[in-house]
């Protein structure tokens, strides 16, 4: 599929501010199933730009504006294209046990210091064990959507795990922690996934529509067969479905803290207000999931 992407955030500041500093991760990723053709970053005021790659290899922007203003708009327009992913590994849970596998998944095996006590999921652990790894992302994926709400109300950018669990609803992000978590506690590596999402009515056939960035996870599984090595499959628990070609990646990490789409500091007593827009445009008629 081919879209476009076009990403305004703006700050409207009750006062003047000044060393407005920010990191901007909004380029779409590239991947086996992914490849980003075209990117631009225009910002106003107007500064230099500087871009690196980061630890967990997503493209950040950082800019800085020492000079006064009274707000901050940060303009992104890209066109990326992406295909379907291979059908996942179906390896058995003995696969997980072997040294290949450990290498291959790293600190994403490891806790993060932010999960909920053991006993406050543990049924949600044995609810999603299944006969493989592979059944146990689907099953995991289809249980969060069905046992928690979508509800934008509920919670906000840093509520934890046990947030969730106590509204019984979330969002996206909220749903892809719970993700992680559950996961890591089956012995399956699992990172936290953050981009955009193609989200038009199947019924509906719009060709450009307003979004919100999403997030979903993705899974270590072992491979197979000539295979061998593992394989990282991206899964949607807020719609209950794995990831495929409407899902643009940016980047991924531990956690949400790793991978925001933007962080910024500026010097002032000025409060600011937050706007975010985000429209994809579909370059080839097809339609897809909910977000």
């Amino acid at each position: 599929m081919h879209f476009g992407i076009d990403y305004v955030t703006e700050y409207r500041y009750d006062g003047e501010v000044i060393d407005n500093l920010n990191a901007l991760r909004a380029r779409p990723a590239t991947t086996p199933n992914q490849r980003c053709d075209e990117f631009h970053v225009r910002t106003d005021p107007e500064t230099r730009l500087h871009r690196y790659v980061d630890y967990f290899g997503a493209e950040v922007v950082e800019f800085g504006i020492d000079r006064p203003h009274d707000h901050l708009a940060i303009e992104v327009r890209a066109r990326v294209t992406t295909t379907d992913p291979d059908a996942p590994p179906e390896a058995p849970w003995e696969a997980l046990r072997t040294t290949a596998y450990e290498t291959a998944a790293g600190e994403f095996l490891l806790p993060t210091g932010q999960e909920p006590r053991p006993e406050r999921i543990a049924d949600l652990v044995e609810t999603t064990r299944a006969t493989s790894p592979l059944a146990t992302l689907r099953l995991l994926s289809e249980l969060l959507r069905d046992r928690f709400v979508y509800d934008t109300e509920t919670t906000f950018v840093g509520s934890t795990v046990d947030d969730l669990l106590d509204q019984g609803g979330g969002v996206c992000q909220d749903f892809a922690h719970l993700g992680t978590v559950l996961l890591r506690a089956h012995g399956i590596a699992a990172r936290y996934v953050s981009g955009y999402l193609w989200a038009a009515d199947e019924a509906g056939g719009d060709d450009s529509m307003e979004v919100a960035t999403h997030a979903w996870v993705e899974a270590l599984l072992p491979g197979t067969g000539g295979r061998d090595e593992p394989v990282w499959v991206g899964a949607d628990p807020t719609n209950g479905v794995l990831a495929g070609a409407t899902h643009v990646k940016i980047g991924h990490g531990r956690f949400y803290q790793d991978v925001p789409p933007v962080r910024g500091v500026y010097r002032g007593q000025a409060m600011a207000e937050p706007g975010v827009r985000v429209t994809m445009t579909r370059l080839e008629p097809q339609a897809s999931p909910r977000a």
